[in-house]
């Protein structure tokens, strides 16, 4: 019973861990649940381990490492389902893909262990990675790039550490860390922790008050002149001012008396499960990304039956 609490205290880290890996939630934890298996099946290993912390992380690494072998899944990122932007026409048929395709957002309190647990420049590099963008960046770059770059970036073991548990030499875990940075970098920035500024959190919640009354002049000019929208699971993702505000007119018109809730979830990324109608109808978690004063990108998962009550959030709000 011991060795069962020992790895349920881990549960949290391991499944931030798996998601980074995996991109997907569901993944993430069918992935934790066969590290805890294994890990289990060797407990008698515990009393010889210098860390069982270090130790479940290299089990949950190979766990990951021999899902993406086997299921050979090609990932993409949410806003680049295609090379260009969609067009824009009043006969648009959205198509779907299954979720196998698309990064999940996952509840930071799912992902994240205790901040009583770990110092706060840990903690706060452990939040700023499960960002949708840092993980959607991360499903680019082969799997042994993937975990070398995040065992040594992210939880901070050495290059010789990363070698001797994974049984390579320090020379080729150096070479796949400087191959993962440079595919990382033409996607993403490194993951440096952040919190949002005064500035940033009044333009967050200027957005929120524009879409609430659905002043889509109001909200269009918070948005980068390159912004971007998606909605997964649909093939659809717009970028720029005029193609935004003609969606948000005619095929979002139905979002006009939206209420929107914030979540946390994703390291503090701003997120918001909106619901239509009032609050009568749950609809999508809204993700945003910011730069400077601008904002960069709004995602909207609209499969609010399994996001919701992972998130905590009811199907319907009180009026």
């Amino acid at each position: 019973m011991a060795a069962a609490a020992v790895l349920e205290d881990y549960r949290p880290a391991l499944t931030g861990h798996c998601y980074r890996m995996l991109g997907s939630v569901l993944d993430a934890e069918d992935a934790v649940q066969e590290t805890m298996l294994r890990a289990w099946k060797a407990s008698d290993n515990f009393r010889e381990q210098a860390s069982v912390k270090t130790w479940l992380y290299k089990i949950a690494t190979n766990v990951c490492l021999d899902t993406l072998a086997t299921t050979k899944r090609q990932r993409i990122r949410p806003l680049e389902v295609s090379k260009e932007p969609g067009v824009l026409r009043d006969d648009l048929v959205l198509e779907s893909r299954s979720r196998e395709y698309w990064v999940e957002p996952i509840p930071d309190a799912m992902a994240l262990p205790a901040e009583s647990s770990c110092d706060p420049g840990e903690f706060a590099i452990l939040r700023e990675s499960i960002r949708l963008a840092f993980v959607a960046a991360l499903q680019y770059l082969p799997p042994r790039q993937r975990a070398v770059l995040l065992l040594t970036q992210v939880l901070g073991w050495s290059a010789t550490e990363t070698a001797d548990e994974f049984e390579m030499s320090v020379a080729s875990v150096n070479s796949a860390l400087q191959r993962a940075r440079a595919t990382l970098e033409a996607r993403n920035p490194a993951v440096v922790p952040r919190t949002l500024s005064k500035e940033q959190e009044v333009l967050v919640a200027r957005y929120v008050d524009a879409f609430e009354r659905y002043d889509v002049t109001a909200l269009v000019s918070l948005l980068h002149d390159e912004a971007t929208l998606s909605m997964p699971p649909y093939e659809l993702w717009l970028q720029g001012h005029e193609s935004i505000a003609w969606w948000l007119q005619t095929f979002g018109s139905p979002c006009a008396g939206s209420r929107l809730v914030p979540v946390a979830a994703c390291g503090g990324t701003p997120a918001f499960a909106q619901y239509r109608d009032g609050g009568a109808t749950p609809w999508a978690l809204l993700m945003l990304e910011l730069d400077g004063d601008r904002i960069t990108s709004m995602t909207s998962y609209l499969d609010v039956e399994t996001l919701f009550p992972r998130l905590g959030m009811p199907m319907r709000l009180m009026a």
